[in-house]
């Protein structure tokens, strides 16, 4: 299990995150904030964090699951 964190003053909205994530744990705010709601469905790849141009997001891996 992970736990996905989105630092929202770093964020700019750009919606990255919630494109590339390849399992939809982001769902959009109506003012294109991206929130973590199915953190239960994140695998830890870290895709959001790499392609974050912010560096707005982290993603703690909370068990070996793997």
């Amino acid at each position: 299990m992970s736990k996905v964190t989105v630092d929202t003053a770093l964020c700019k909205r750009c919606g990255i995150c919630i494109e590339f994530c390849p399992v939809g744990v982001f769902v959009r705010e109506t003012d294109g904030t991206p929130v973590p709601q199915y953190q239960d469905k994140c695998t830890g790849c870290r895709l959001c964090v790499l392609r974050c141009p912010d560096f707005a997001i982290e993603v703690e891996v909370l068990g070996d699951d793997r």
